[in-house]
Order: C-alpha cells, then structure tokens, then sequence
C-alpha cells in the first residue's frame, strides 16, 4: 500500500504534513506569530495539538538579553515530530556569539521535553538563515519599540 500524505493548513497557517501517522513537519516560517491562537500555560495537559503544547513550552523560554520568549522572537526555524515521540527542532540565536547558547538548547530541550506525548528532544543550532528583526512578531516588535 502507498503512504497516504495529508497536507492541512491549521487557522493559525500551521503547515503540517503527515505521512503514514509517523512523521509532522511544521515550518516555523509559515506561522502567523503576530495572531497567536497558542496560550503560554500548563504545556503538560492533553488539550491541544502536540504542536501547540510544544510551542507553548518554547514559549516559556527566554532570551536572557532580550526580554521576550524564544518562539515569538523568531528563534525556532523548524519543529520535527517523528516517530516514537522523537522532536527535532531547529533555532537560531540573535548573534552567534551569544554566551549563552549552550545553555539555551538545554532550556529548550528540557521545556520540550516536559511535555506530555514526547520521548526524547534533539534541538539543533543553525544560522542558515541568519536572524533578523523581520522573524519576530508585529507585538513583539511594537513591545520592544522597533515599530
């Protein structure tokens, strides 16, 4: 039998696609951050996608420079869920030289990893492409008065 690929776009134009029930990929980039339907809150209760309980675990990790949340700064390119509860997600730092950035994989693993329906978290640091103040949301922006 061929693999089945469903594609579906979420209200909050969350790409996703499905092959076989084992593998979602959800590109970070098409996400609306600026009209989040995600609420920060219990990350562990079983409403909501895994996706969503995801980004709202990223969204309780901080820039320690920048005083807002690693997800609605446009830090995280790429969430990955493959099989057996294995997460996969790609970030970005605001500067390379960053000295926190060990660190600050481990605060995501270990958010990501609290919450319920994941098995094990590889968080993979990337710079291709590079951060710029365009992947933050609108409020984000407005906040930190760049608009």
């Amino acid at each position: 039998m061929a693999p089945t690929l469903q594609s579906k776009t979420c209200k909050d134009e969350i790409k996703e696609q499905v092959q076989d029930g084992d593998t979602t990929v959800v590109d970070i980039r098409s996400i609306d951050v600026a009209s989040p339907t995600i609420a920060a809150g219990d990350v562990t209760a079983n409403s909501g996608s895994l996706t969503e309980r995801i980004v709202a675990a990223l969204r309780t990790v901080h820039d320690p420079e920048i005083p807002v949340n690693i997800y609605d700064l446009g830090l995280i390119y790429r969430i990955e869920l493959r099989d057996q509860g294995l997460i996969e997600i790609d970030m970005t730092l605001t500067a390379p030289g960053c000295p926190v950035a060990g660190e600050m994989l481990k605060w995501v693993e270990n958010a990501v990893a609290g919450v319920e329906g994941v098995g094990s978290v590889d968080v993979n640091l990337v710079f291709d492409p590079p951060w710029d103040k365009s992947r933050m949301s609108e409020d984000v922006q407005l906040e930190l008065g760049l608009i």
